[in-house]
């Protein structure tokens, strides 16, 4: 296990983004419960000794990030701000779109009764959201998902792991949806840190769909 951990390592600093489990056991000609095993035990080092790295599961990806802890030193050194938090109307359309998903701009607009291009576009932008593929219908619209950038700002693994989806009904509906989006981001920010350690007791939940 120690040669499959190290080489795990080696490419996970390599890559520099999530890499799907299925990619890594694929390369590495092992079982997935492999990669994971050897990606458990990674993780469990760099919390026991302490390191300046962490290993995140986003899904069924792996990616290597900082230690929250030094987020500060990181950003000074790299002279990099800290982004802004989103706005109401960001925060309701990306709501929407991460329990809905996959969905079109029409249906987030009929949601929201207002024009959402631009929101949208500043979704993309930020990572947040990203094209998934063409509605099979009149006009073939696009359709929109959130990112592994989304998961890791909000601090969860899956998508499963969202809060229960709020009775929708209309504007008051789609306010509970961005009040529990943004409750997920303030408790967040509140950690000082956009990073998740990557193995907890519930390592064993299923992908979101």
């Amino acid at each position: 296990m120690t040669d499959l951990k190290t080489a795990l390592e080696a490419v996970l600093f390599a890559a520099g983004e999530s890499v799907p489990v299925g990619r890594l056991s694929l390369v590495f000609a092992v079982e997935q419960e492999e990669i994971m095993q050897a990606a458990k035990e990674l993780s469990d080092e760099y919390d026991r000794e302490g390191r300046g790295i962490r290993l995140l599961r986003m899904d069924n990806k792996l990616q290597l990030c900082s230690a929250p802890e030094y987020a500060q030193l990181i950003i000074k050194t790299l002279e990099q701000r800290k982004p802004p938090m989103l706005s109401q109307s960001a925060l309701e359309t990306l709501a929407i779109v991460a329990y809905y998903q996959p969905v079109t701009r029409a249906v987030i607009e009929k949601m929201r009764g207002v024009d959402s291009s631009y929101t949208v576009s500043t979704l993309q932008d930020r990572g947040l959201i990203e094209t998934c593929g063409k509605l099979e219908a009149p006009g073939r619209p696009t359709l929109y998902a959130t990112t592994d950038a989304f998961l890791r700002v909000m601090g969860i693994e899956t998508l499963q792991q969202l809060p229960p989806l709020p009775e929708v009904q209309g504007s008051e509906g789609t306010e509970q949806l961005r009040k529990s989006i943004a409750k997920m981001q303030e408790q967040k920010s509140g950690q000082d840190s956009e990073q998740q350690t990557f193995f907890d007791d519930t390592e064993t939940k299923n992908t979101g769909a």
